[in-house]
């Protein structure tokens, strides 16, 4: 199996094994594409509900899907009737998870402080035997620790591994307090690891520290030949600063970046954020910054997109060049798909509800400005306050024959998107 990513019912169900039966369907999409909003041209199907708290999700060569549950294990789904919604249920594992990917015959499964591989049969969902640990003993802070997963499709396997902080002042989230200098945190966090996916029981110190200068960053996906990563940002500059920043400069000011990762890229955290409106890279509060001065931050590596304050990315996938009857347009080709999970932090402006944007790209690099291809998560607006969203973005996977499947963590929901020209 090459690589694939970006109510229970008995053990050993049997599933199909064609990857044809899967695309040639029709799409049934919901009448209101199950309360979403997309692109003319686009519809929806809710195939799931109820699994919990879904994160990242992968799809199997004969449409299978595979989700990450961050409230324990993994469920694996499957249309046993053809209708195009996933009726059998399988689960497995207890430990949160958020990562998740399909490669060489194993589901690899990323847990908070372990990294899992399960070994799949073919014909049979869920896995027979017992996980194998491929890396243990990862840090166990509680703060940013859950844990994307990619592979370079050449041996290696790469894993964030966040910070367990705001912006490494000595005492967490306290207001006028220095940040450290220089910041202990980035001995063990605050980066991506990478490691030999061939080798079982590695521990953090087998891998190596690919990139720095990262707060918390689940969202990462290998791409011609670099890791992409889009960051979680610092969060209450005026409550940590009052007099610095106000709550419409905290609301507004700190971007969410997305990065392109080279060994040895340094991205400027706890030292620096990105401000949104300036786009240039700033000295944080905490290290004597102003909201004017640049100071040390110009050494850093700069963003190669941005996008607004606290939208909180989780999960981030580059479209394929797959032709099929239901395809994304050209348009989306080699693009980067990002599941946002919302604000907390802008009251008392209203909250950023989560959405799906797109990130075209062109000759490798962001082509124009971002694109909100998914809407209409929470269900109201305003959103004052997140825990009142209806749904939160959490995952995105494309399916063999190009389309996209969307979780969520609120409920458990799953969309399945088709492209059908009908507008």
């Amino acid at each position: 199996m090459s690589l694939v990513r970006g109510g229970v019912v008995a053990a050993g169900v049997f599933f199909l094994t064609s990857a044809v039966s899967f695309a040639a369907a029709p799409p049934a999409c919901d009448s209101d594409n199950g309360g979403l909003k997309l692109p003319p041209g686009f519809c929806a199907q809710v195939v799931a509900d109820g699994l919990g708290a879904a994160r990242h999700a992968v799809v199997a060569p004969n449409g299978d899907l595979y989700v990450a549950l961050m409230d324990g294990g993994v469920v694996g789904l499957h249309d046993g009737d053809g209708d195009g919604r996933f009726e059998v249920k399988e689960k497995f594992g207890t430990v949160s998870a958020t990562g998740i990917a399909l490669r060489n015959g194993y589901l690899w499964v990323a847990h908070p402080t372990v990294i899992e591989r399960y070994k799949m049969t073919p014909g049979q969902l869920k896995p027979s035997g017992e996980a194998e640990v491929v890396v243990d003993g990862l840090p166990t802070e509680h703060e940013h620790r859950d844990k994307g997963l990619t592979f370079d499709g050449k041996g290696s396997f790469f894993i964030n591994v966040g910070s367990p902080s705001n912006a490494c002042q000595s005492k967490d989230r306290q207001q006028g307090i220095v940040g450290q200098d220089p910041c202990p945190i980035l001995e063990l966090h605050g980066g991506v690891w990478r490691f030999d996916e061939t080798k079982l029981h590695q521990k953090q110190a087998d891998g190596e520290k690919y990139v720095t200068g990262l707060r918390q960053e689940p969202a990462i996906a290998w791409h011609d030949g670099a890791v992409y990563i889009t960051m979680n940002s610092r969060d209450q500059m005026d409550t940590l600063w009052p007099g610095k920043f106000d709550s419409t400069e905290n609301a507004m000011r700190p971007a969410e970046p997305m990065y392109r990762g080279v060994k040895g890229s340094n991205f400027g955290w706890p030292y620096c954020y990105f401000d949104y409106g300036q786009q240039k890279l700033l000295l944080n509060p905490e290290y004597g910054g102003d909201g004017k001065t640049v100071g040390r931050c110009s050494a850093f590596a700069l963003p190669v997109a941005t996008f607004p304050a606290h939208w909180a990315p989780v999960d981030m996938i580059f479209y394929s060049s797959v032709k099929s009857a239901y395809a994304f347009p050209e348009h989306y080709r080699e693009g980067a798909f990002i599941a946002f999970h919302g604000s907390w932090n802008r009251a008392p402006l209203p909250q950023e509800p989560a959405n799906v944007t797109f990130q075209p790209f062109a000759h490798g690099k962001p082509a124009g400005k971002y694109e909100i291809f998914a809407s209409g998560f929470a269900g109201k607006d305003p959103l004052m306050n997140p825990s009142d969203a209806l749904a939160r973005a959490d995952g995105v996977a494309e399916a063999p024959d190009g389309t996209l499947f969307i979780t969520e963590s609120q409920k458990g929901k799953v969309w399945h998107v088709f492209y059908t020209g009908k507008k």
